[in-house]
């Protein structure tokens, strides 16, 4: 494998010489398809042991190529996306939580679409983004010359609804895993029409809640009933276990058509397909007997699938042991591309896992830090340290026993080595992001209502209309003493379009937008009060807002001179007891 390695870098150099690198890419270059499942637990494939699910092609991915024993990733999803992007722990990369702007990814990071880009890959993303809604947070920005999908997490409806591509709205066609993959294989078919290398970063929104699937999935499933169940049995719901795995089984179809397209333009043996999840199991069921689910402690919460397969490099059926991460992708992908190293940007967290893919070498005793939201870990071979109790994973894998009082300098090691490496990834996080606005190359600027700050009156009853804060609007507002705000950066002084989107009961409703010495005064024209867009669950939501369709106000023009600020949305008239429902206002840059 040495020798294969070396003869694929000394001809891309040849032909580099020779011909150029825009010749040389789809020649020698490979491919790159990264899918990443959103909320799949470990113990939701087939590959893995679970007997109420059928994923042969993703299986395939693993059985045809390599999958790794243990994998790891954050407790929750946009963090571990960071990661997987930069290489880099996710606190460096300025990611701390998944909304509120937590999610957005500091815009000095290079990216893993930034370095193929460079290099000469085409780039492109179809799913869920979740690491920043404006640009230069949005896809586009960070390397992504084609993007189509979910900016943020929490999506309200998977059939029929509203994406974004490129930069705005766009209906999507039927459920949501199909339509994605659609886009991805056109983009596929697209790059190499034009004889380009390609980088296909497909992060599909399901089996996240809300729990929707096409009735061929749910039913097949449901028919073999559930007889694997996880550690917490009393708490699991069987009707959102078989949701899950149907929606697992529509994204195995949907991996499916992904090979089958590799195959048919003659691909597949140049093409890197890599497959797996962002975090644990959203919900309780079989999941190989580990502790924990998603964004929880334990082993659970953290350890999910990576199967990658490059047929001819990637010896089949190769089984890596030891412990790799979410860090460690970019870092593979440098070595397995040929990117040179100088290209790549800040320091790496992350190591390559390329000889232990293509020369079978052990990977090498360091320790990973998992972190989020209080839910610490340092792993150390097959020691797990976590809120300070030690569990030996080789012994005891479901992490029943706390040995840490046999072991006792062991743990106050792995704790000082947490507490050490926590002051020094968390120093920099930004807890105020700014939202850009007022760029040339990307004039429409959205600030959804989940970016909001909402500052609701002793008496008032200002909210999010649901828990989950993405995905939804502005509701319940009752008062004029209440209000919303967006922090903001105007990047370009000048005029701009506002507008804002939003239902109302009534007509009549008066409202003012103020950001430092500029301000625009509108009102309400008409009623506009739709329905809820009806909505297929499977189990009954309890943190996504439903959807419904939201009226867009061209309220005027208004000049913002450049630099920071807090842009306020202040109701002046409430009619009919209850102020429009809001769910974004756009700031449009006017040449």
């Amino acid at each position: 494998m040495k020798n294969t390695r070396f003869l694929r870098t000394i001809l891309l150099a040849l032909c580099t010489i020779w011909f150029g690198i825009e010749k040389a890419d789809s020649q020698v270059r490979p491919n790159v398809v990264l899918i990443l499942a959103d909320d799949q637990g470990w113990g939701d494939l087939s590959i893995n042991g679970n007997t109420h699910v059928r994923t042969p092609n993703i299986d395939r991915i693993g059985k045809e190529g390599a999958q790794f024993a243990r994998f790891y990733v954050s407790p929750l999803c946009a963090p571990t996306r960071a990661g997987l992007l930069t290489g880099r722990y996710h606190y460096r990369a300025g990611v701390w939580g998944v909304s509120n702007s937590r999610e957005f990814m500091n815009l000095d990071e290079v990216t893993l679409a930034d370095l193929l880009k460079k290099d000469g890959y085409a780039t492109g993303c179809f799913g869920k983004w979740h690491n920043g809604s404006q640009y230069p947070y949005h896809p586009n920005g960070r390397g992504f010359d084609e993007f189509y999908g979910m900016l943020s997490g929490h999506y309200a409806n998977y059939f029929n609804t509203t994406v974004d591509h490129n930069g705005e709205p766009a209906k999507s066609t039927g459920y949501i895993a199909d339509d994605l993959t659609t886009k991805a294989i056109d983009f596929i078919e697209k790059s190499e029409k034009a004889n380009k290398a390609f980088l296909c970063y497909i992060p599909y929104n399901t089996p996240h809640s809300p729990f929707q699937v096409p009735d061929e999935y749910y039913n097949r499933v449901k028919a073999r009933s559930i007889r694997q169940f996880s550690q917490n049995k009393s708490e699991e719901d069987e009707e959102t276990t078989i949701a899950a795995l149907a929606m697992t089984e529509n994204i195995d179809d949907n991996v499916g058509r992904i090979l089958q397209k590799l195959e048919d333009l003659n691909l597949a043996n140049n093409t890197i397909v890599i497959y797996l999840s962002d975090n644990g199991p959203n919900s309780w069921r079989w999941n190989g007997d580990m502790k924990g689910r998603k964004g929880t402690a334990g082993e659970g919460s953290v350890r999910v699938p990576f199967l990658i397969r490059w047929p001819g490099v990637i010896p089949a059926g190769r089984v890596v042991n030891g412990n790799a991460a979410y860090i460690d992708l970019l870092p593979t992908l440098i070595d397995l591309t040929g990117i040179p190293m100088r290209r790549a940007g800040k320091p790496h967290d992350g190591i390559s896992l390329q000889p232990a893919l293509t020369e079978a070498a052990e990977l090498p005793d360091r320790l990973l830090f998992l972190s989020i939201n209080k839910n610490n870990s340092v792993r150390k071979g097959h020691y797990l340290y976590q809120n300070n109790a030690l569990y030996d994973l080789a012994a005891d894998p479901t992490q029943q026993h706390d040995i840490a009082s046999r072991h006792p300098a062991l743990t106050d090691s792995l704790r000082v080595a947490f507490d050490s490496w926590y002051r020094d990834v968390y120093k920099n996080i930004d807890s105020s992001r700014a939202l850009p606005v007022g760029y040339s190359q990307f004039p429409k600027t959205v600030l959804p209502s989940q970016d909001a700050v909402l500052h609701k009156s002793p008496k008032g009853t200002l909210s999010y209309s649901a828990s989950a804060p993405n995905s939804s609007w502005i509701a319940n507002w009752s008062d004029t003493a209440s209000y919303a705000s967006w922090h903001v950066d105007v990047h370009t002084s000048g005029k701009y379009q506002v507008n804002v989107r939003y239902t109302s009961a009534d007509a009549g409703d008066t409202f003012k937008l103020v950001l430092n010495r500029s301000q625009i005064s509108g009102s309400i024209p008409e009623a506009f009060d739709p329905q809820l867009i009806p909505s297929p669950d499977r189990v009954k939501r309890t943190a996504e807002s439903y959807e419904k369709e939201f009226r867009t106000l061209k309220v005027g023009e208004i000049r913002l001179e450049k630099g920071r600020g807090e842009l306020k949305l202040l109701a002046t008239d409430v009619k009919g007891g209850k102020f429009a429902d809001i769910r974004a206002v756009e700031l449009v840059l006017l040449k």
